[in-house]
């Protein structure tokens, strides 16, 4: 008896072909060094296209020419039905089109098949924010934690400090230098998104706690991988991300009511509180540094949210 043909199976997580490998390479060198996007944004777009063209491998795909909106569209089905939020299916959409866009443009696709791919649409939620009251809490633990002169406990708590005073990313935030700091002004130069430069103001307590920093904190810290960096890590180096929002996560569980917020809660807070002290939102994006105003606008949301549940509370017909 003859043997069976031999038939080919291409796996689910199917390797990906060479000029896939080298499409996803360029794309990364693209994002990072030519967009100026942040190392997570470029670590999140490159893994959602490897996915897509691991799934379109998977349906037979022999080049990244094959690559079409039959596999966009399975792709994100595939997705949802693993049970991925809206929110992450919006992304890796996003992140989809953003690449067969880049991809048309090199020749490397006949044409843009993500041009056609619908978004899926995500629910828009309102961010968690701090109650005034709640972030006058968590900055008196830090500062009550400080009072001891641990150069780390100094830095926490401007960390804390400028995290809340200028609604500062947390990239943003590790990533200032000592010439970003305009002491007689009490302003701060940002380097955002895109690698988009903004002037940033912060208050009298900020400049408290960044004096000391600079005076006590810093110089017991310092090292020779130190550079130029206004935050430093306990060894010297600068400040890592992880460990500034373990410093918001473990400082809000000493305020009691206050809910598990990491750095961009405190951001979002910052926002909410110029809002509601009267700020317009036109100033709101600038410190925040959105590129539309759209973005600002959740905010308004979530002034308008809070004052409905003190209106409810608070109203004897409410």
């Amino acid at each position: 008896m003859s043997a069976s043909p031999e038939v080919q199976v291409v796996p689910v997580e199917a390797d990906l072909t060479p000029d896939m490998d080298d499409a996803l390479a360029a794309f990364a060198t693209h994002l990072g060094s030519e967009l100026g996007r942040s190392p997570h944004t470029v670590r999140a777009y490159v893994g959602d296209v490897r996915r897509l063209l691991r799934h379109a491998r998977a349906g037979g795909a022999t080049a990244l020419a094959d690559l079409d909106l039959a596999d966009l569209r399975g792709w994100l089905a595939a997705e949802g039905m693993e049970g991925h939020a809206r929110t992450t299916l919006a992304r890796r959409a996003a992140a989809a089109r953003v690449f067969t866009a880049w991809a048309a443009r090199r020749g490397l696709l006949p044409a843009d098949p993500g041009d056609r791919l619908a978004t899926p649409t995500a629910h828009r939620t309102l961010p968690g924010v701090l109650k005034q009251s709640e972030a006058a809490a968590l900055l008196d633990v830090a500062g009550v934690a400080a009072d001891d002169g641990d150069p780390v406990h100094l830095r926490d708590l401007l960390v804390l400090e400028l995290l809340y005073a200028t609604g500062m990313r947390v990239g943003e935030l590790v990533g200032l230098d000592l010439d970003d700091v305009d002491a007689g002004r009490r302003t701060l130069r940002v380097l955002g998104k895109g690698a988009k430069e903004r002037t940033v103001p912060y208050g009298a307590p900020a400049q408290a706690a960044l004096d000391t920093w600079l005076a006590q904190g810093r110089p017991r810290l310092r090292t020779a991988e130190s550079g130029p960096a206004l935050l430093l890590g306990a060894r010297g180096r600068r400040l890592d991300p992880r460990t500034a929002r373990e410093v918001v996560h473990r400082m809000l569980r000493h305020v009691e009511g206050a809910p598990d917020l990491g750095p961009h809660g405190l951001r979002h807070s910052a926002a909410t509180h110029l809002l509601e002290g009267g700020a317009d939102l036109r100033s709101v994006q600038e410190i925040l540094g959105h590129a539309t105003l759209a973005t600002t606008q959740i905010y308004t949301h979530v002034s308008v949210e809070r004052l409905r549940a003190t209106y409810e509370q608070a109203h004897p017909r409410a």
